[in-house]
């Protein structure tokens, strides 16, 4: 039998575990967007839980470690992975309720509730993700009863059936297959699950590791290639030049090749008469005076991006004080970016959570956010596919009606605000919100976060993405080219209105130029440009 100080100590091990390797589990990530990865969600997910468990005692019951840990992880629940995570674990709370050790049985029972609740949870399921790998394991669990009634033994199994369900996903999804990768999600689990399983055999507790250093990276709109988002600080200078080429200047690929030796996120670009440079660098220094070889410098900068990341993280944090209602509808969005978030408000969302690609919030955040919103029926927009789903759980906690919209995209919940009627009823505004999400064509251009062979198009870091409604439309080298073509691409015959949102990495000029440039070409439509300040996304268009 498995005791609750056991029990804790095996969630605590797995949540060090794959905290430490969340880095590779993220690399496993197929669609090269700048994204809440599926390691760094899991990871924050189960990690919520350690700071209570730590505070049970040895002789706590495995049902009391089981609703903690639930309760923890389901208030902490980010992105997809995270969600579904959150669920294996409400099973094991459901399976061990009123029990003081686990079994056995109780082991296959949590198992096949928290398969069971997980695939409830999604709208359409697909095979060859964490969910095959959860369910086959159960499976194998419930197999492994006919012959043991040890749970040790029975978890030794399901790692043994984890890893074989994760060595066929590629097999079920044709992406990961293209890639040579498996699942992110079931990679996460498996780490999961073995590092459980070590501690029920009398292993150590994982220690963590020492917290990475986060960094929100900022470039220029003249680099066309990169963005904003978070990863591990490598390098601290963020260094951009332009240089006026010699008449005798030489390969500006050698240029290339010497940044390249001293920094990473390497941008150079050139035309006949400039060569435009970005770099991050701990030696700034010498990438000018490398640039100097090939011309004159103009217009240098250099920015200590751990000071900018401070100065963002003082500014992202928020707070949200309970309300009581004082009105009959509220509105609770996700959104990032200071003129995003202002129309939000000027359009009547009462609370913003900030967050969004790369910054997938926890349910918690977003129920804070809906608790503070003073009406009785509340609904909330995600305006992001990876945050719908911890949206949804925050639904199960609220003291009040909620109703989260289906909305993957910003101009999907602009459009759905829009489409509000104050004087309808809640089935007919939930209806005709919903239908108006569905109209908008939505397109963002963005940066590869990393090399990538997807859906036919071999791609590099920091390539100019274009996603049309969801997928992958094409690669490009310049970012105002790339935008243009995507909202030409947009664009149908009963198309009537063009909303170009452009971000914090675009200057004013370069929005305007598109602008001007996308109204000539669509005389008879109206073209509005908003300075949107979101990061990640250089543009994000809207067509109805």
């Amino acid at each position: 039998m498995i005791n609750g100080g056991l029990l804790r100590d095996a969630v605590i091990s797995a949540a060090h575990s794959i905290s430490n390797k969340k880095k590779s589990v993220d690399e496993l990530n197929v669609f090269p967007v700048p994204d809440g990865d599926t390691g760094t969600n899991m990871s924050m997910t189960i990690t919520n839980s350690v700071a209570e468990l730590e505070n049970l005692s040895d002789d706590a019951d495995c049902s009391v470690v089981a609703s903690t840990t639930a309760s923890a992880l389901l208030r902490g629940a980010r992105g997809n992975s995270g969600v579904i995570l959150s669920l294996i674990f409400r099973g094991f709370a459901k399976g061990l309720a009123g029990k003081k050790e686990m079994g056995a049985n109780e082991l296959v029972e949590s198992l096949e509730q928290g398969v069971s609740g997980a695939y409830k949870s999604v709208m359409k399921p697909t095979e060859g993700t964490i969910l095959t790998v959860a369910r086959e394991s159960a499976e194998k669990a419930r197999e492994m009863l006919h012959s043991t009634n040890d749970p040790i033994i029975i978890m030794e199994e399901v790692c043994k059936q984890a890893e074989l369900s994760l060595n066929e996903t590629p097999k079920l999804l044709p992406a990961l297959a293209k890639a040579g990768v498996v699942d992110a999600g079931g990679k996460g689990l498996l780490i999961i699950f073995e590092a459980m399983r070590d501690v029920f055999k009398g292993g150590e507790i994982v220690k963590a590791d020492a917290p990475a250093q986060k960094q929100q990276v900022t470039v220029d709109t003249f680099a066309a290639t990169v963005g904003q988002y978070d990863c591990e600080i490598h390098f601290t200078y963020c260094t951009e030049m332009i240089i006026t080429k010699k008449a005798d200047a030489d390969d500006s690929s050698k240029l290339r090749a010497y940044l390249e030796t001293i920094g990473d996120c390497v941008v150079v670009v050139e035309d006949d008469e400039i060569i435009k440079v970005h770099v991050h660098t701990n030696d700034p220094g010498k990438a000018i005076q490398k640039g100097l070889e090939f011309g004159y410098i103009n217009l240098p900068k250099i920015e200590n991006m751990k000071l900018q990341h401070k100065a963002r993280q003082k500014e992202a944090k928020q707070e949200f004080v309970p309300a009581k209602p004082e009105k009959q509808y509220g509105f609770v969005a996700v959104a990032a970016g200071n003129g995003i978030e202002s129309m939000f408000r000027d359009i009547g969302v009462d609370c913003i959570v900030k967050g969004g690609q790369t910054m997938n919030p926890s349910t918690e955040d977003i129920l804070a956010a809906i608790m503070s919103c003073p009406a009785e029926t509340v609904f909330v927009l995600p305006n992001n596919k990876n945050i719908i789903m911890a949206a949804e759980q925050a639904v199960k906690l609220a003291d009040r009606k909620v109703c989260v919209l289906q909305t993957r995209t910003i101009p999907q919940g602009m459009s759905a605000m829009l489409a509000f009627d104050p004087d309808a009823d809640f089935n007919t505004n939930r209806i005709e919100m919903t239908n108006a999400l569905e109209r908008v064509a939505t397109g963002q251009v963005t940066f590869a976060a990393r090399d990538s062979d997807y859906e036919g198009h071999a791609i590099k870091q920091c390539e100019i993405l274009c996603i049309e409604n969801g997928k992958l439309s094409f690669v490009e080298k310049d970012v105002s080219k790339a935008a243009y073509k995507l909202t030409k691409k947009l664009v149908k015959g009963d198309s009537s209105f063009i909303t170009i949102l452009y971000g914090s990495d675009v200057t004013d000029e370069a929005a305007e130029a598109l602008q001007k440039q996308v109204a000539a070409k669509f005389s008879n439509l109206d073209v509005n440009l908003i300075n949107g300040g979101q990061p990640v996304y250089y543009y994000i268009i809207s067509v109805e």
